[in-house]
C-alpha cells in the first residue's frame, strides 16, 4: 500500500473519545495517519469529509484474541470474510490464534498465516504463537517482535495443543521471551463431569449443563495455577477470557503499568448468563463456559469500576450452523463475535453500566500498551489514524435484518435490537466501511510491535 496516494480525509464534529475525555474537534487524516486535531481544521477542500454531527469518535477495537480459521477452515471462515465483519464491528487490529490448521507451532506455518492476511486482510493484523508440548526450543529462541503474544491452552483445546505437563509448564513460564496468553480451565475436572452426565443423558447432554461441566472451580484452579507460576517467575501473563466472580481476587486493582499479570473478559461473558442457554442452546457454548447473571455482574463491576480486568475482547471463534446444532460432544464450542463486537458493548454504555471512556481504554488504549503496539490505539497526531464513528441505530433495525458478514452467516445476537451501530471505520487512513458500505480496496496492515 502507497500510503502517500491517498486522498486526504477530514472528520468534521466529532466528540472524541480519548484517554479519558471526550471533546469536539476536526480530525485530517493524511498519508494514513493523523495529521491534526483541532477545533476547526480549514483550507484542506479536497479532502473528503466526513460530517459526524457530534457523533462519538473512538480509537478502533484492537481484538487481541479472534480465531479467523485461516488456513485450514474455509467453511467457517477466513481472512476476507471475518476482517471484513470485523470493520463493520469497528474492529481495526485483530491479532490471531494458533489453533487454525496447521498450528502455529513453527516460523513457517506463521509466515504463511502472515501471508495469508497481508493479501486478504482488511483489518490490521498480529499473530500469537502456540505452544506444544514438542515446540519449546522454538518458542526460547523467537524474536518477540515477530508475534504478539505466546498462547498457552492450560485447558481442552484443538488438536496437540493442550499443555497440562508441569515439567513443560515450569519451564515455559521460566523462558519464555514475551508475554504469555493463558486459556485456564483444569481438564481432569472436566473430564470426570463430562462422564459422569454421559452416563445420565448420553450424547445428548442439555446445553444448560456447560457451565456446570466446565465450572468455577475448573476455571479458578486452572487461573489460580498460572497466576502462581507467573509470580513464581516473573512472567509477563496475560489470562484470556475471565468468566468468574472467583476469579477476581487472583488479579491486583492497579493500573496496567504497575503490574505484570493482567486479565481479559469477553463480550458474551458481559452480554450472556446462563439464562440463556434455554433460548440459543449450543449457539453459545463456547470455552470456558458462559456462567450465571451473578458472575456477569461481576465481571461487569470490575471491568467497569476498577482494574482487575485490564482488556475488553473478543474471542471471535465462527463456527457453521449445522455444526452448531449437533449433539453436544459433537457442537463445537465457540461464537462468532467481531461484526457486533462495539454495538453490543454500547448497549453496556447506555445502559450505563460501563462508560464510553472506560470501554474506549479497555478495547484500545490498553491493549496497545499491554501488547507494545507502536503508533495505535489512540488518536493522537502522528499516529496511524484507526478510527470508529459510532451513532444511533435511528431506525432501530434488528440486528437479523441487517446482512452477515461473517462467513458462517449466525450470530447470537440475532433477536437483539442495538442502540447504537458503527457508521463508519477507518482502518491505517483508509475508508473501511461507510454509509453501509465495505470498501473492498482497504487492506490493514501488519501490527509493529515494540519490544
Amino acid at each position: 500500500m502507497n500510503f502517500r496516494q491517498l486522498p486526504d480525509l477530514i472528520i468534521r464534529n466529532a466528540n472524541i473519545v480519548n484517554e479519558g475525555s471526550c471533546q469536539i474537534r476536526d480530525v485530517l487524516i493524511q498519508q494514513g495517519r493523523i495529521s491534526k486535531i483541532q477545533p476547526s481544521i480549514m483550507g484542506v477542500c479536497k479532502a473528503k469529509s466526513i460530517e459526524a454531527n457530534g457523533r462519538w469518535l473512538i480509537p478502533g477495537m484492537i481484538d487481541d484474541q479472534v480465531h479467523f480459521r485461516d488456513p485450514g477452515s474455509p467453511h467457517k471462515g477466513n481472512f476476507a470474510s471475518e476482517s471484513m465483519a470485523a470493520a463493520i464491528g469497528g474492529i481495526t487490529s485483530v491479532m490471531d490464534m494458533p489453533n487454525t490448521n496447521p498450528p502455529t507451532l513453527d516460523l513457517a506455518a506463521l509466515q504463511r498465516k502472515k501471508d495469508i492476511a497481508a493479501q486478504y486482510s482488511m483489518a490490521n493484523y498480529a499473530f500469537h504463537f502456540g505452544v506444544s508440548a514438542h515446540n519449546l526450543p522454538i518458542i526460547e529462541s523467537l524474536d518477540p517482535k515477530l508475534v504478539s503474544g505466546i498462547k498457552v491452552f492450560m485447558g481442552a483445546s484443538t488438536g496437540n495443543m493442550l499443555v497440562d505437563d508441569p515439567q513443560i509448564l515450569e519451564r515455559l513460564f521460566a523462558n519464555v521471551p514475551t508475554i504469555l496468553l493463558t486459556h485456564c480451565e483444569f481438564t481432569p475436572h472436566i473430564k470426570q463431569l463430562e462422564q459422569q452426565y454421559r452416563e445420565k443423558y448420553g450424547e445428548n447432554i442439555p446445553a444448560d449443563l456447560h457451565p456446570i461441566i466446565r465450572n468455577k472451580n475448573a476455571c479458578f484452579e486452572s487461573s489460580h495455577l498460572a497466576v502462581t507460576l507467573a509470580e513464581k517467575y516473573g512472567t509477563q501473563l496475560h489470562v484470556l477470557h475471565i468468566t468468574t466472580a472467583n476469579e477476581l481476587c487472583l488479579f491486583k486493582n492497579l493500573p496496567i503499568d504497575k503490574k505484570h499479570i493482567t486479565a481479559e473478559v469477553c463480550i458474551h461473558h458481559l452480554n450472556f448468563d446462563d439464562t440463556d442457554y434455554a433460548n440459543l442452546g449450543h449457539l453459545i457454548k463456547c470455552n470456558p463456559a458462559i456462567k450465571t447473571a451473578q458472575d456477569k455482574q461481576a465481571l461487569i463491576d470490575a471491568v467497569a469500576h476498577s482494574n482487575r480486568l485490564d482488556i475488553i475482547g473478543t474471542d471471535h471463534a465462527p463456527h457453521t450452523w449445522q455444526e452448531k446444532q449437533q449433539s453436544y460432544f459433537n457442537a463445537p464450542s465457540g461464537l462468532p463475535l467481531v461484526q457486533h463486537a462495539l454495538p453490543a458493548l454500547m448497549e453496556l454504555v447506555a445502559d450505563q453500566q460501563l462508560s464510553i471512556e472506560t470501554m474506549v481504554q479497555k478495547t484500545s488504549h490498553q491493549v496497545a500498551d499491554l501488547f507494545r503496539i507502536n503508533e495505535r490505539g489512540y488518536i493522537r497526531e502522528g499516529y496511524w489514524a484507526d478510527l470508529v464513528l459510532i451513532g444511533k441505530n435511528k431506525n432501530r433495525q434488528p440486528v437479523a435484518q441487517q446482512p452477515n458478514f461473517m462467513r458462517c452467516n449466525w450470530t447470537p445476537f440475532q433477536d437483539k435490537t442495538f442502540r447504537y451501530l458503527v457508521d463508519s471505520t477507518i482502518i491505517s487512513g483508509q475508508l473501511a466501511w461507510h454509509q453501509q458500505q465495505l470498501f473492498l480496496n482497504c487492506r490493514g496492515q501488519a501490527l509493529e510491535i515494540n519490544r
